[in-house]
């Protein structure tokens, strides 16, 4: 009876190291999740840093021209070297942007603009595909992203729409959480949403998972109060900025 006794209280008492184990650990996280939230709105560098290695996510169509658009007008030797990521069925977008690497480098000294690496992610979900299979294919989505932010490890991450940069930014945001690395996120809304923000900038926003949010529209700023406002980065067909 003693024996028996002996040993219920024993597992007691593991069970309640293991639930103040958990507790202290959810505590922890919880804590670096508030800071991170905090630290993100505020300057990274006290001293300018030296260059960053950066991820650019490109996206079809209109996403790819205004993120090649403003990376253009950027001083490309502080971001360096740099990571441009597709969704894998999308071509055209790194075929863009390595004519815009080729450019800078004839404009520019050898070496003074860095390298650059073209890479392609799969999508979660394709345009069409049933509710069901975008599950799998979500996974592999997840899967593929987290191999690529260990592989590629970026300081900065710069993003303007496209579906493909919520995995990437989720596990930006997670490496920070569990001190593995700090990437600040940078996410420019396309000039097209006026009114509202796209669904990536919506989460992006009201996860707090953007170090800096940009909208080009001053409704858009009215609208969500933690974004930046920075007028239009585009320039419309009208030769306008």
């Amino acid at each position: 009876m003693e024996n028996r006794d002996g040993s219920f209280f024993s597992d007691m008492g593991c069970i309640n190291a293991s639930i103040l184990l958990i507790i202290g650990a959810s505590t922890l996280i919880v804590i670096r999740i508030f800071y991170i939230i905090y630290r993100s709105s505020k300057p990274l560098y006290s001293t300018p840093p030296g260059p960053l290695s950066t991820l650019i996510v490109l996206g079809s169509g209109g996403h790819t021209a205004e993120m090649l658009n403003l990376l253009a007008v950027m001083q490309m030797e502080k971001f360096m070297p740099r990571y441009y990521i597709a969704a894998a069925t999308d071509n055209m977008s790194l075929q863009k942007a390595r004519v815009l690497e080729d450019s800078l480098k004839e404009k520019s000294e050898a070496g003074l603009v860095g390298t650059s690496h073209f890479m392609q992610i799969y999508r979660s979900r394709e345009v069409g595909q049933s509710y069901i299979t975008s599950v799998g294919t979500t996974l592999i989505a997840l899967t593929h992203a987290l191999w690529l932010m260990i592989k590629i490890r970026p300081q900065v991450i710069l993003c303007n729409g496209p579906g493909t940069c919520i995995p990437l930014c989720v596990i930006a945001f997670f490496f920070k959480a569990f001190g593995i690395r700090w990437s600040s996120i940078f996410y420019v809304e396309s000039i097209a949403r006026v009114r509202r923000l796209s669904l990536s900038g919506l989460l992006l926003y009201k996860l707090r998972m953007a170090d800096q949010l940009f909208v080009q529209w001053p409704q858009l700023k009215s609208k969500y109060p933690r974004a930046n406002y920075v007028g239009r980065l585009m320039v419309l067909s009208g030769g306008e900025f």
